[in-house]
């Protein structure tokens, strides 16, 4: 046996040249000519599934072990040598460092990925997560892979069992449309109590055997490989279950058949329940090792067949010289075993020397009919017919005995224990580890240790597959090209994969006595996961035409919660000797470094970059190096275009049949655009002397506008540069002209001699055109010549008209104030529209050249609506030029006569290019409407309308339906705060001509703030140049309409902010049209009010009294005086309502028209048409409504208490609210419950009560107005309002009025109470109850004020009248201080309005001579 000794040396670890093992992030530019560690996946949260599975590693974090993984260890550097003696020298620090063992969590569990990807599973003691991938963006906004938790819980059925091992398979789809991805994956769990269970993805059990009573100690998969070669042997399917003293392997066919007979079963259970078939018994075969110490794991190597020589050495050994064979070989199965002696074991059954026994299949089925059948114990459950009823057997079944097998011959090593077994995918060599620290590579075929390496505690291993690609085989010496294609079939190369977590560190060898090839930093703390098998389920037919995307490997990081996997290229397989790769390889880092070198001389890089990239051999390496010069932002554009030539010239020297002609054309192209650059480069330097700046007059003749026109484009273009105070970031090393090499050649590419732009960003887009043309727009620059160069160079005019109209578009703000630049556009406009295929020759007048409906869609498509305008100008103006030439050229062919003198040019384009600039202006009308605002806002702002306004482009207004513009325009209204009186200002203004005294005073009239009166003349003036734009899209309704429905929309987002519903309402009254205003009030109650409304009635009738705050955000989504404000609003919207229905009869729905340039508008309907499709309310139910909303809004606005406002309406009344207002609806009518006329009787005196006390207090402190305290009541009559609701709760009027007057009396306000007086009807009864207030003041001045003068005064009184004041309690009065004379008034009005003949006449005229006789 051969052992390696694994030291960093000339022929050891490294390989010949430094380099190979590549690190992840070395930046050496040759990342697809060495091995890679690629991440593929991320956990969306390990953290839950770590705490989940290891609960006493919960307090732990997942951040400690980052730092160990994100330090390197420095294994490139370091010495190598130590490794000799790390058995000695095992570092043990980790276990002192409790942190760093929480992130060992993973190493306790049990895990499986399937080859697939599409299932992970971890598990740990009776706990397992099965974790999805789902594609999702990653916090940088890349879509990325994450496995999130689909299904966790416990697994064990038995007492005590736990998960010993795991594997997930994915099963092959039988439809025939299948691409290639597998139908399902089952998981497979073996358990310590001998059982093995199978799973679906989500968990539910499928079937479950008892087949051996020792724990289960590891799972293993063989799936279908089509045999590389003639001679191979072809392998069935199986699963083979590992237990301390037996192997059980169970038919691969056999077995996807029970599986899927009893996942069907599931699915039929769960949808129509006990519905039990049969599933096919498991076919399995199960042997009983003999002569071996312990087992830990094994290796199924599958059927083999020995040759004549071995077959006669194995006879001869087991049965002396005389022993006979037969004369075919037997087929036998190989089993490979490691534990302790032998080391390894190799055991060998005769095929058919035993017969396969058949299992009774246990199959759960989840559905309610026999779910219970699996809370047993045990896992085995056989199936009873439809027609059986004995109960189901719980007891464990009975096992089978094992077929004895003894151990052929191992690698007896008394000291050795092995650890893990790995077989490589061809099935030749495996890796063995073992306790000392070592990897062992076994020859299976031969029983041989071929190579060990040392220093590998704990290590786990797995195997990588590469196949040559034919293309880059590389060729005998032979061979006189060393590119054409090599017979024969691809190579294949194996290589093992070695992780080392006490050192962190994941390694790649080239086997059998390969170097290592690639290394990473890893960390400590990850797991490397091998499945060595595909898919289940495919045959030599069904494999032919699918190509699974399975993985070969994987590495799980918990600390970065990664999943990533090695790519390793074919050629690192080949020896160094003859790899001329390895040597081009070593060449480009070679390359790469002296890039990156800090040296400053350009010649010196120059000439040892010529000499690295000719010696480089391969023609895909010499591009690849060339690429790295290329990108180089330190080299010179000289050196670059000697290095390309050099190249170039070194590749035309060798012979034809030599040469590559991908290699070639790409040194041609890229010479080409060397060059170009540096013409363009040279043009852009050169200085032209400028013309002197053209006139308003030759500007208007160039754009063909007349003075008029010029002088109106001018305004417009002013204002909106006035207004649009947009700033844009410029860096002050960023230069319109000058662009980098590197950019230069990664933003185009040569195909076909004609120079294509690659698909690039949109500011990358515009530094290509502004290095080609903004000097020219300057002026600074010959237009004539750059247009020849870029031409001449192999650029289409398409190209170089899309590059112009990106740099004028988005260079709006410099072009603004550079008026000469409009010309500059004009002269190379018409120079590339010159240019061949530029414009069709077949194009006439009659139809649509695809050259200007370019130029038009850029235009169409920009938000710089003035850059936009302004090109649309000078197209239509070279388009007028173009169609004149060619109408010349026509018409002097014709004979002049009489029908031609009138004769005029036109052509569609034409008209298309007018209808543009007719929607061009509207939308900069429309965006410097936009841009204007308030100067000063001094009241808080929501964040809501804080918010950026998008800009506009002619394509958005397009797509945005006809209410499109208004909709913009109620969205500038909203985030101004605007008083809806504005807007009628503007239309007033517009319609007549008023005075200046009249403008002051609608300015102070109409504004929200006063302190932003200067702005506003400025918007004024912009809304009537909209409205003059506009007549049909912002008629006046039209815009109150969309503004009412923004306010609503954004009340909705935020319902904190009630003065946006209060808005809201306020435009919806400022709307003229009553049918307008009906839908409009109909859609906001349908669909922002009467849901919350609801809500807040329920709470309010559920705690009988206004509700506190925090139940009113806990049921309505607002606070408490948010809610107050709501209700009021709701009143506000239901009156306006039934207004709206009232008016619609006397007038005609409104014709909506819209603009000639906007007629082919598309999109959504507007707000306005929706408003008049609504239906008509029923009056009746939407009054009922009404009253309630008034009630509720009572309720809040004096926080009433003792108040169920759903006790005020009987049963009928109940039903009706919140229904549709549309619909009819059985309302309460004819005599009411007396009992619920109390109680609404009751209500509306508190009502009374309470307003006049809020009234009483707001007067006294410091004059504060109602509106002031509540904006949104607008002086809202609480009383009168009262009175009003009497009349429709069938109480009596003139009780409510009474109470009114009786409770200003109370509370000392008189003079009101004079004028509310003459309101009431019965006078004569109010006039009773103020004789009662009058004696309880008289009472409190001669009874409580026991002063002299009062009991003098007492004494003289008339008995009765003494005995009445006495009975009289002034607590019951709400003001007693009150002036004797103010009380003298009160009893004249008394006696004024009672009859002589009443029974308190007398009472009265004592009491007004009593109150006479007290000195004031």
């Amino acid at each position: 046996m051969r052992r390696a000794r694994v030291r960093a040396g000339p022929e050891g670890s490294r390989g010949r040249f430094p380099g190979w093992a590549v690190a992840p992030g070395s930046g050496s530019g040759s990342g697809i000519m060495s091995c890679t560690l690629v991440p593929f996946g991320h956990f969306q949260d390990l953290e839950a599934a770590r705490d989940f599975l290891c609960p006493h590693r919960r307090p732990g974090s997942a951040a400690a072990g980052r730092d160990s993984a994100g330090k390197s260890t420095s294994w490139e550097d370091g010495g190598w040598g130590a490794w000799d003696e790390a058995e000695l020298q095992e570092p043990e620090e980790e276990e002192s460092n409790s942190k760093n063992q929480r992130n060992y969590w993973l190493q306790d569990c049990v895990l499986s990925l399937s080859p697939t990807n599409d299932l992970m599973v971890i598990a740990n003691e009776q706990k397992a997560v099965f974790l999805v991938p789902k594609w999702k963006h990653s916090d940088k906004g890349k879509e990325e892979m994450q496995y999130a938790v689909g299904w966790s819980g416990s697994l064990n059925v038995e007492e005590g069992e736990c998960v010993s091992s795991v594997l997930c398979i994915p099963l092959a789809s039988q439809k025939r449309s299948s691409t290639g991805r597998p139908d399902w994956t089952c998981i497979v769990v073996g358990f310590t109590s001998g059982y093995v269970r199978f799973y679906t993805e989500s968990g539910v059990l499928l079937l479950a055997q008892l087949l051996n009573e020792d724990p289960v100690l590891q799972l293993k998969c063989r799936t279908y490989e089509i045999p590389r070669h003639p001679g191979v042997t072809e392998q069935n399917e199986e699963l083979s279950i590992l237990y301390p003293a037996a192997i059980v392997t169970i038919d691969g066919f056999s077995l996807f058949q029970s599986l899927r007979a009893c996942r069907n079963q599931v699915a039929r259970a769960a949808a129509s329940g006990n519905e039990n078939v049969q599933p096919p018994p498991l076919a399995y075969k199960k042997w009983g090792l003999q002569d071996v110490d312990t087992i830990v794991d094994h290796a199924s190597i599958g059927i083999m067949t020995l040759c004549p020589f071995d077959q006669m050495k194995t006879a001869s050994n087991i049965g002396g010289y005389n022993a006979t064979i037969k004369n075919s070989p037997p087929a036998m199965s190989q089993y490979v075993t490691v534990g302790a002696n032998p080391f390894t074991g190799f055991f060998f059954a005769l095929e058919g020397s035993s017969q396969p026994l058949l299992s009774h299949v246990a199959l759960a089925v989840a559905s309610k009919l026999t779910s219970a059948l699996f809370n047993a114990a045990s896992g085995w459950l056989g199936w009873k017919s439809k027609h059986e009823e004995e109960p189901v057997q719980k007891q464990k079944p009975k096992v089978e005995p094992a077929t004895p097998l003894a151990v052929r011959f191992g690698l007896p090593d008394s000291r050795r224990h092995g650890e893990r077994i790995c077989l490589s995918p061809c099935n030749t060599l495996a890796a063995v580890t073992d306790e000392f620290g070592r990897v062992i590579l076994l020859d299976v075929t031969r029983g041989l240790a071929v190579r060990m390496w040392k220093g590998y505690r704990d290590a786990e291993v797995g195997w990588i597959q590469t196949v040559e690609d034919l293309q880059e085989r590389e060729s005998e010496k032979m061979d006189s090209s060393p590119f054409g294609n090599a017979q024969g079939p691809s190579r294949v190369a194996q290589f093992l994969v070695i992780y080392a977590p006490r050192r962190g560190i994941l390694e790649v060898w080239s086997t059998q006595q390969g170097p290592r090839v690639g290394a990473f930093n890893v960390g400590k703390y990850c797991r490397l996961l091998y499945p060595g098998y595909k898919i289940m389920g495919l045959n030599n037919v069904t494999s032919q035409g699918w190509q699974p995307q399975t993985y070969q490997i994987c590495l799980v990081d918990p600390v970065s919660g990664s999943v990533k996997t090695v790519h390793v290229p074919f050629h690192l397989a080949l020896s160094d000797k003859k790899s001329e790769r390895a040597k081009d390889m070593h060449l480009v880092k070679k390359l790469n470094a002296l890039l990156k070198a800090k040296t400053s001389d350009p010649d010196l890089i120059e000439a040892e970059a010529k000499e690295l990239i000719l010696d480089i051999k391969y023609p895909a390496t010499k591009k690849q190096a060339l690429e790295s010069i290329l990108t180089s932002e330190r080299v010179p554009l000289s050196s670059l275009t000697n290095i390309t030539q050099t190249l170039m010239d070194n590749l035309k020297k060798q012979e034809l049949e030599c040469v590559d002609e991908g290699l070639l054309q790409f040194c041609a192209n890229k010479l080409k655009l060397l060059h170009l650059y540096e013409l363009i480069s040279k043009l852009n330097s050169q200085s032209v002397q400028k013309d002197t700046s053209p006139s308003d007059n030759d500007l208007a003749k160039l754009l063909r506008l007349e003075e008029k026109d010029f002088h109106r484009l001018e305004t417009l273009l002013e204002n909106y540069k006035k207004e649009n105070t947009q700033t844009t970031v410029q860096f002050s090393d960023e230069k319109d002209d000058i662009l980098s090499v590197k950019m230069f050649l990664e933003y185009l590419e040569y195909e076909k001699d004609v120079i294509n732009v690659k698909s690039m960003e949109d500011r990358e887009y515009v530094a290509l055109g502004s290095f080609f043309f903004w000097k020219c727009l300057c002026g600074e620059s010959s237009i004539e010549e750059m247009c020849d160069a870029l031409e001449s160079a192999g650029f289409t005019p398409q190209t170089l008209l899309s590059l112009l109209l990106n740099l004028w578009l988005s260079k709006e703000k410099d072009i603004l104030d550079k008026p000469d630049s409009v010309s500059c556009l004009h002269t190379m406009l018409s120079l590339l529209s010159k240019m061949k295929v530029a414009i069709d020759e077949s194009w006439d007048t009659q139809s649509v050249s695809p050259w200007w409906q370019q130029m038009r869609t850029a235009c169409v498509q920009s938000e710089n609506n003035a850059a936009a305008l302004l090109s649309a100008h000078v197209g239509h103006s070279v388009t007028a030029q173009i169609i004149d030439s060619v109408t010349e050229k026509k018409f002097s062919q014709i004979v002049v006569g009489s029908d031609t003198e009138s004769w005029e040019a036109l052509s569609l384009d034409t008209e298309y290019w007018k209808l543009l600039l007719k929607q061009l202006e509207d939308c900069l009308i429309l965006q410097t409407l936009l841009h204007s605002k308030v100067t000063k806002r001094t009241k808080r702002v929501s964040s809501l309308q804080t918010e950026p306004l998008g800009r506009l482009s002619v394509k958005k207004l397009l797509e945005a339906g006809k209410g499109g513009i208004a909709d913009t325009v109620a969205k500038w209204v909203f985030k101004q705060g605007f008083s809806p009186l504005v807007l009628n200002l503007a239309q007033y203004k517009t319609n007549t001509d008023s005075t200046e005294e009249s403008v002051e005073m609608h300015n102070n009239l109409f504004l929200e703030e006063p302190e932003a009166d200067a702005g506003l003349e400025t918007i004024l003036e912009l809304l009537q140049v909209a409205y003059q734009q506009f007549p049909c899209s912002l008629e006046v309704d039209v815009l109150h309409a969309h503004c009412s429905w923004e306010y609503v929309v954004q009340w909705n987002k935020d319902p904190e902010e009630a003065c946006f519903l209060t808005r809201s309402i306020d435009h919806l009254r400022c709307i003229i049209n009553a049918h307008v205003q009906h839908g409009i009030a109909l859609m906001m109650w349908n669909t922002f009010i009467v849901k919350r409304l609801s809500s807040a009635t329920y709470l309010m009738d559920k705690v009988g009294k206004a509700p506190k705050d925090r139940l009113c955000r806990r049921d309505v989504g607002m606070s408490d005086t948010a809610m107050t404000a709501f209700l009021g609003c709701c009143s506000e919207l239901l009156q306006t309502l039934l207004e709206a229905d009232v008016t619609s009869d006397e007038m005609q729905a409104p014709v909506l028209d819209t603009e000639d340039a906007w007629v082919s508008v598309e999109g959504p309907v507007s707000i306005v048409e929706l408003a008049l499709e609504q239906k008509r309310i029923h009056y009746p139910l939407v009054e009922h409504q009404f009253v309630l909303c008034t009630v509720l809004y009572a309720i809040m606005r004096f926080s009433l208490k003792s108040v169920k406002p759903l006790t005020l309406f009987d049963s009928k009344g109940k039903n009706a609210f919140f229904k549709d207002l549309t619909s009819i609806q059985l309302l309460p009518s004819g005599d009411m419950d007396p009992n619920v006329l109390s109680i609404r009787q009751q209500f509306l005196l508190k009502v009374v009560s309470a307003a006049v006390q809020t009234l009483c207090s707001s007067q006294k402190d410091k004059e504060v107005s109602e509106e002031e305290l509540f904006p949104f009541e607008k002086g809202k009559n609480w009383p009168t309002l009262a009175a009003d609701l009497a009349q429709y709760l069938q109480i009596s009027e003139d009780l409510v009025k009474r109470h009114y007057v009786c409770e200003l009396y109370s509370y000392g306000m008189d003079h009101l109470g004079e004028e509310a007086f003459l309101q009431v009807a019965d006078k004569e009864v109010l006039a009773s109850q103020l004789l009662i207030l009058a004696g309880q003041r008289l009472a409190f001045v001669l009874l409580h004020g026991q002063t002299k003068e009062g009991m003098e005064l007492l004494t003289r009184l008339p008995p009765t009248l003494c005995t009445w004041l006495k009975a009289m309690d002034p607590k019951e009065l709400q003001n007693v201080e009150v002036p004797i004379a103010t009380t003298a008034k009160l009893v004249n009005k008394v006696i004024e309005h009672l009859p002589e003949n009443h029974g308190q006449y007398s009472l009265a005229l004592n009491l007004i001579e009593a109150v006479e006789a007290i000195p004031s």
